[in-house]
């Protein structure tokens, strides 16, 4: 039998498109389909970046095209870089199943469930950016993502705070603004795809909520108190606003998180 560890390692080195889809479309059926082992005495190793398609360029994030959509490239420019964020994510969720080893069965089964979801959610984008005439690699990226995974690389429980919990949560925040500028450009497709992204990415961020909290009860730490020496330790200082409650709500984060989020926004709480 194959070694989970090692097919999820070759979909995050697949750069090619079709290769990292094909990969990780197999790699899922075979875990589901009970032909894959965890083979928890190889130390995984650590990873400096990602398989990204050879084409794409990465620039600082102050180097990248401004999001607007006064004309069409603009326009395919910022679904390009949401189809950025979802190839990245692809690389994220496998590395969240490569990177940690030792857990339940449940874990991983979570995490290749995210990493089929994001392939997804790829598809469905790069197929929009073909009908504005442009495909990925087309625009430059940034790799702030994958950046923050090697930051989190040293314990999976900062994992599960700082990229679900964290950044796909501002995702969760952000895209029904984005839907809104979309509507008022007369793009109902886009508006459609990004329906269905923030209603899995409130399941995906879920996810990192429920591993956080078991992870916190399994170490008898507190949460809250976990999750801010987390968000200070990375150097992410205040969770800026405004949130989406509902959807945050609906992802695991609780009343009381939300208010202290709040508080945290303008500084009126250090601890």
């Amino acid at each position: 039998m194959s070694d989970l560890y090692t097919r999820a390692l070759a979909c995050i080195e697949a750069r090619e498109i079709e290769e990292k889809i094909l990969l990780s479309r197999q790699t899922a059926e075979a875990w589901r389909a009970g032909q894959l082992v965890l083979e928890e005495y190889k130390a995984p190793v650590s990873l400096s970046q990602a398989g990204l398609p050879q084409r794409l360029k990465l620039v600082a994030p102050r180097d990248l095209p401004r999001r607007s959509m006064a004309s069409r490239e603009r326009h395919a420019a910022l679904i390009h870089a949401i189809g950025h964020i979802e190839f990245n994510a692809i690389n994220l969720a496998w590395d969240a199943v490569y990177r940690f080893r030792g857990l339940p069965s449940e874990y991983y089964t979570d995490w290749i469930a995210v990493a089929e979801e994001e392939v997804y959610h790829f598809e469905l984008i790069r197929a929009h950016l073909n009908t504005l005439g442009y495909d990925y690699g087309d625009f430059p990226g940034h790799d702030g993502l994958w950046r923050a995974a090697c930051e989190t690389e040293y314990d999976v429980l900062a994992r599960m705070a700082i990229i679900p919990r964290v950044m796909e949560a501002r995702g969760l925040d952000v895209t029904p603004g984005i839907m809104q500028r979309l509507r008022e450009q007369g793009d109902p497709q886009g508006v459609a795809v990004l329906e269905v992204i923030l209603r899995d990415e409130i399941g995906h961020v879920a996810r990192g909520s429920r591993w956080f909290d078991a992870l916190c009860r399994q170490r008898g730490v507190d949460p809250w108190q976990t999750f801010q020496d987390l968000i200070r330790r990375h150097g992410l200082g205040r969770i800026r606003g405004p949130f989406h409650v509902d959807a945050r709500l609906s992802a695991g984060f609780t009343e009381q998180e939300l208010q202290h989020l709040e508080q945290m926004q303008w500084g009126e709480i250090n601890e």
